[in-house]
């Protein structure tokens, strides 16, 4: 950081970023944070669907995190609600994973079955 413009700058692109985090959308990500979660790589996962969803430049969608919700085996999962869809929750998600949920799922409305743990309305 150089200026004060640079700092303008940042502030903005971290508030654009941020702004992905918070408020209703249309489409939810909720990615289990919990500390089997992180412990399993949620971090990780947060991240990418975070940068999948900047990359594509979709701004239409809220990412949120959960606590531990009992099924730690199953950890890092992830829940898609669309709007007037059942919620979707994939286990054993991982970066690459996340990438292609973000792809299929948020973007095209294609569940992918074989990492399907849980559907409910």
């Amino acid at each position: 950081m150089k200026s004060l413009q640079d700092l303008e700058r940042i502030r903005k692109e971290v508030q654009e970023r941020m702004r992905v985090r918070e408020g209703e959308k249309e489409t939810r990500v909720v990615v289990g944070m919990g500390t089997c979660g992180i412990a399993a790589g949620a971090r990780d996962v947060m991240a990418a669907i975070l940068a999948e969803l900047a990359a594509r430049n979709i701004t239409d969608v809220t990412v949120t995190q959960t606590g531990c919700v009992g099924l730690c085996e199953y950890e890092p999962l992830v829940d898609v609600i669309r709007p007037g869809e059942e919620k979707v929750t994939y286990s054993y998600v991982n970066a690459e994973k996340a990438r292609q949920i973000v792809a299929k799922h948020v973007v095209n409305g294609q569940i992918i079955g074989e990492w399907v743990i849980a559907r409910k309305q």
